[in-house]
C-alpha cells in the first residue's frame, strides 16, 4: 500500500540516525535531503567549528611550546590550510554517513520534501507515500530584526565557517555557546574580538563560579566582553561595520571589519506543508510528546524543530526513539539528564540542575567543589584554570547536577551522565578509584569535598 514504511525528512544527526535505526528494525526507509548529508551539525556547525577550534588549540600549543623546551621561532599560521583541513574533515565524515545509509539499505532522495497530506511527500514534483513520517528539518541561524542586519558585513555562523581569510577584527552579537566558541576561536587566531551580550552574564545556565574565571581568560586573550549591551542597529561602511548598542542608559558603538550574529537559531518549519498534514505548531516549533509523536499519531518530529535542547546528541536520541516507536516498540524521551558542552579552551560542560535552580526549588542539597589548579594532569597540560562542581540531594546523596571547566570537560561530563542515569550517589562516586594522573580525578575530589574529606583541599582556618 505504501511506497515506504518510513520517510525521514532531513539528514542531520537526528534524521540520518533515525533512518538507519528504522532500517535496522526491518522497515523500508527513505531519507530525503535537499542539501548535504549530515545536516547543519556535520556541514555548518558542530564538526567544522570543532575542527577549527582544534587548529586554534594547536596554534596555542605551538606558541607555548617553549615551556617544554621546544623552540619554534619561525612558526606561522596559514588559516587557508586550517580551513582546508576543516573541509576535508567534513567531507570524510559526510562520506561515512552516506556509506552507512547505503549499507543499511536506506533509499536516499535528493530534494526538498513537502507534505501534501499526512501520508504523501512531494520531492521535485514527484510524490511518494509513507506509512510513518519523521520530520527532522533542523534549524537555521537567526538574525534579529534590526536596522542594518541585511548588510553583507553582518554574518551568521554559516558565513564565518566559509572564510578562507580572517578579518582583523569582529564584533560578536551574543554571549551564548556559539558566541563564546567563536570568541575563543578567533581571539586564539589573532583576531581582535568584541562581544556584546544583552543579558547580565554570558553562557546562560552555567554557574558564575565558572563564568567568572572564564571571563578572565577571555580578557587575557584581549577579548572585550560587554554585558547588558542591547544592540539597536548596525551601520555598514567601507570595509567595516559599526554596531550601535545601549548600555547603562547610554548609546555606544563598537567597530570592526565584520559583525557576526550569534543569538540563536530558528526552526525550519515553514513551506513544508505541515498545515496540510494537520501538524500543530507552538511558537514555530512542532509540538511533540515524549514518544516524539506530533498531533498526527503516525507523524513524528525530532531535533531542533521540536523546541527541546538544540543539541546534536539530543536529536540523535530523539531519532532513535522515533524509529523505535515507528516499529511498534515503546521508547520515550527524557531530558533531565542531557550534557551540554562548550568547546572553548578550557572546555565547559554541564548536566542536570544547577545549585541556583535547586535552591530556588527549595531542595535540600549539598555541594562539592574542586579547583582544577590542584589536579596534576591539568598542571602538566598547562591548562589548570577551572572548577569541578557536583550538587547532590542532602539526604540520599543522589547526584542532581554537575558543572565543570577543565581540559577535556566535554569528554569527562559523560561520567556524571552515567552516574545520574543510574541514580548514582556521591558516595559511589567518591568510592570509585580513578586513574592517576588524569583530569577525571577532579570528579572524585569534588565528591570527597562534599563529604568534607578531600585530602587535597586544605581544612578551613580555625578562628
Amino acid at each position: 500500500m505504501w511506497d515506504y514504511q518510513v520517510a525521514v525528512l532531513g539528514s542531520g544527526p537526528g534524521g540520518y540516525v533515525a533512518a538507519i535505526r528504522c532500517a535496522q528494525l526491518g522497515l523500508k526507509t527513505a531519507l530525503v535531503e535537499e542539501r548535504e548529508l549530515g545536516g547543519t551539525c556535520l556541514n555548518r556547525g558542530c564538526i567544522p567549528t570543532k575542527a577549527l577550534l582544534q587548529g586554534a588549540e594547536a596554534w596555542q600549543t605551538v606558541q607555548t611550546a617553549g615551556r617544554y623546551g621546544i623552540k619554534m621561532e619561525k612558526a606561522a599560521l596559514d588559516y587557508a590550510t586550517l580551513a582546508a583541513f576543516k573541509d576535508e574533515t567534513v567531507q570524510k565524515l559526510r562520506r561515512g554517513v552516506e556509506s552507512l545509509e547505503k549499507a543499511h539499505g536506506v533509499r536516499m532522495i535528493q530534494g526538498f520534501g513537502v507534505l501534501q497530506d499526512a501520508h504523501t511527500i512531494r520531492v521535485k514534483n514527484d510524490p511518494f507515500t509513507a506509512e510513518h513520517i519523521i520530520l527532522a528539518m533542523g534549524s537555521e541561524p537567526l538574525k534579529p530584526n534590526l536596522p542594518g542586519m541585511e548588510s553583507d558585513y553582518v554574518l551568521t555562523s554559516d558565513e564565518v565557517l566559509a572564510w578562507r581569510i580572517l578579518p582583523k577584527s569582529v564584533v560578536l552579537i551574543g554571549g551564548g555557546v556559539i558566541g563564546m566558541e567563536f570568541a575563543m576561536l578567533l581571539s586564539g587566531l589573532g583576531v581582535q574580538v568584541t562581544v556584546l551580550e544583552m543579558l547580565p552574564d554570558i553562557l546562560p545556565g552555567v554557574d558564575a563560579e565558572i563564568t567568572a574565571p572564564f571571563k578572565r581568560l577571555l580578557h587575557g586573550k584581549g577579548v572585550e566582553l560587554l554585558t547588558e549591551a542591547r544592540v539597536t542597529a548596525v551601520n555598514a561602511e567601507a570595509h567595516s561595520v559599526t554596531v550601535q548598542y545601549a548600555q547603562s542608559g547610554k548609546e555606544k558603538t563598537a567597530q570592526a571589519e565584520r559583525c557576526v550574529v550569534c543569538v540563536g537559531r530558528r526552526p525550519m518549519t515553514s513551506h513544508l506543508g505541515l498545515e496540510s498534514a494537520g501538524v500543530i505548531l507552538e511558537r514555530g516549533y512542532v509540538k511533540v510528546d515524549a514518544s516524539m509523536r506530533t498531533s498526527v499519531p503516525h507523524l513524528y518530529a525530532i531535533g531542533d524543530i521540536t523546541g527541546q535542547a538544540q543539541l546534536a546528541h539530543v536529536a540523535s536520541a530523539q531519532g532513535l526513539a522515533a524509529a523505535a516507536n515507528c516499529a511498534g516498540q515503546t521508547m520515550r524521551m527524557r531530558y533531565d539528564i542531557v550534557p551540554a558542552c562548550v568547546y572553548t579552551h578550557p572546555e565547559i560542560a554541564i548536566i542536570g540542575k544547577s545549585e541556583e535552580i535547586l535552591r530556588q526549588e527549595g531542595r535540600d542539597i549539598k555541594v562539592g567543589r574542586y579547583q582544577v589548579a590542584g589536579n596534576g594532569r591539568s598542571v602538566i597540560l598547562g591548562d589548570a584554570v577551572g572548577l569541578a562542581k557536583i550538587v547532590a540531594d542532602a539526604h540520599t546523596g543522589e547526584i542532581l547536577g554537575a558543572q565543570m571547566m577543565a581540559p577535556h570537560a566535554t569528554e569527562l561530563i559523560a561520567e556524571i551522565a552515567v552516574a545520574m542515569r543510574a541514580e548514582g550517589t556521591v558516595e559511589e562516586l567518591l568510592d570509585t578509584i580513578h586513574p592517576h594522573p588524569t583530569v577525571s580525578e577532579v570528579w572524585m575530589e569534588a565528591a570527597h569535598d562534599m563529604e568534607g574529606v578531600s585530602v587535597h583541599v586544605p581544612p578551613p582556618r580555625k578562628r
